[in-house]
């Protein structure tokens, strides 16, 4: 097994349609010149970013967080350039780009050291052969005071890691729950 390069990376997503929209170089500032967290393609990986919709955590409900029987209502939508998440408090949102994981690779998710500084944590599983999607991101905030997560900018980087051997039984061939998902999707039982 090995870590995949830029190389190929923007083969697979140029030519087979891994990742789109697609950026093949590191983007560090917007058309209009000011700072955003980092995106696009890195030496061994590709940092994906956060779309425009969240849904953000609050217990006005006091219901017991439960992932076989997940309570809507727990969470409130948002739209927004930027998403205020409480302190001690998380938010989920969905990446822009829509992954398309081939057979014989797993792709590993690590939130972007910038967030981890601020005390934001971001956790995604592993994306698992064959399985697509745009990928539902979640935002801890371990800090005592509200944090800011910013939209259409770099959060995770996506590592991939191809098998010398392709999988006996993919994602798409168990027929997976959170197969196709597209926007922010909440637990399935």
């Amino acid at each position: 097994m090995s870590i995949k390069s830029d190389r190929w990376i923007r083969h697979m997503a140029e030519t087979h349609g891994m990742i789109e929209p697609f950026e093949p170089g590191q983007v560090r500032s917007a058309e209009d010149g000011r700072r955003v967290v980092s995106y696009g393609t890195s030496s061994y990986g590709y940092d994906g970013r956060c779309a425009d919709e969240f849904k953000i955590f609050t217990n006005i409900n006091s219901a017991v967080v439960d992932p076989k029987e997940f309570d809507e209502s727990s969470f409130v939508d948002f739209k927004g350039d930027t998403c205020i998440i409480p302190p001690n408090s998380f938010a989920l949102a969905r990446t822009v780009e829509y992954f398309r994981i081939p057979r014989n690779v797993l792709t590993i998710c690590l939130g972007k050291s910038t967030y981890a500084r601020c005390g934001i944590i971001v956790n995604v599983t592993p994306l698992e052969p064959e399985w697509e999607g745009h990928v539902t991101l979640e935002f801890s905030n371990t800090t005592p005071l509200p944090a800011r997560i910013h939209a259409n900018e770099g959060v995770a980087q996506f590592l991939f890691l191809e098998s010398d051997e392709a999988c006996e039984t993919s994602y798409a061939d168990r027929a997976g729950k959170y197969q196709g998902q597209r926007g922010v999707t909440l637990p399935k039982a």
